[in-house]
């Protein structure tokens, strides 16, 4: 396995989902990892029982907490390797609803966000030779009604990464993506805002059109965004793995 021993990764949205499985495998590989999220509480309980884990309270769609959690890092560590975008806000949204409010929160977490804390990073990633993760979704590619604005925010995602890898190449920095397909996380009720009988529709429906059968879980997203961080992976960049038992095929 590649190490990172004494490399400091950068995890947004690590309390719950694909960015703890995530912290969890880069810890177990040597990593100082700093978890962010808008909830101390689970962030604190992780790092309290993983040594390799500490955490920053810090909202990745709030543009004054950008270069704040970045210096925490620099500040805990004096360096960074990789940074992990992998908050994110989405919403079952039909056109017809749709508000000025609640499209600008997607494009803040999904799009802003990561630009924000990438710009960030850069100068520190630069300095390490460092890439950069982020985490996408299936329909950044695939179209789905009542989720255009998700879908759209992306695929933005998806294209500043192939933007950002050819940016930044010069200077050593590599950047790539994950999409994951659906997950066995909580994304469903805290993120979309759905209840627990409509979530539940949700995923029988999304297991009936994988073709796998079934819903992914955190471990087997976050297994791809530590392989395109890791040394293994130096000559890779500008790539968009997705990772969805099938679901994006055309």
């Amino acid at each position: 396995m590649d190490s990172f021993t004494d490399k400091v990764v950068l995890v947004t949205g690590g309390g719950a989902g694909i960015g703890r499985a995530a912290a969890l495998r880069f810890a177990a590989r040597g990593a100082r990892v700093i978890v962010t999220g808008r909830r101390a509480e689970p962030l604190r309980a992780l790092g309290a029982a993983n040594p390799g884990v500490t955490f920053t309270a810090a909202d990745a769609a709030n543009p004054d907490d950008a270069s704040r959690t970045v210096q925490s890092a620099i500040d805990r560590y004096g360096r960074l390797d990789v940074l992990v975008n992998n908050a994110g806000a989405g919403a079952i949204l039909p056109l017809a609803r749709a508000t000025a409010k609640e499209i600008a929160a997607i494009f803040a977490a999904n799009v802003i966000g990561p630009s924000l804390l990438a710009a960030a990073a850069l100068p520190y990633l630069a300095d390490t030779g460092g890439s950069i993760v982020n985490v996408s979704s299936t329909f950044g590619r695939k179209a789905a009604a009542a989720l255009s604005h998700y879908a759209a925010s992306k695929a933005a995602l998806d294209h500043l990464t192939r933007c950002w890898a050819l940016e930044l190449a010069g200077m050593g920095v590599r950047v790539n993506a994950v999409a994951a397909g659906p997950t066995e996380t909580e994304f469903l009720m805290e993120r979309m805002g759905l209840s627990e009988a409509e979530a539940e529709a949700v995923k029988a429906d999304e297991r009936r059109r994988i073709p796998l059968g079934r819903r992914g879980t955190p471990d087997e997203v976050a297994h791809w965004i530590v392989a395109l961080a890791a040394p293994a992976a130096a000559w890779i960049t500008g790539q968009v793995v997705t990772v969805d038992g099938g679901l994006g095929i055309p």
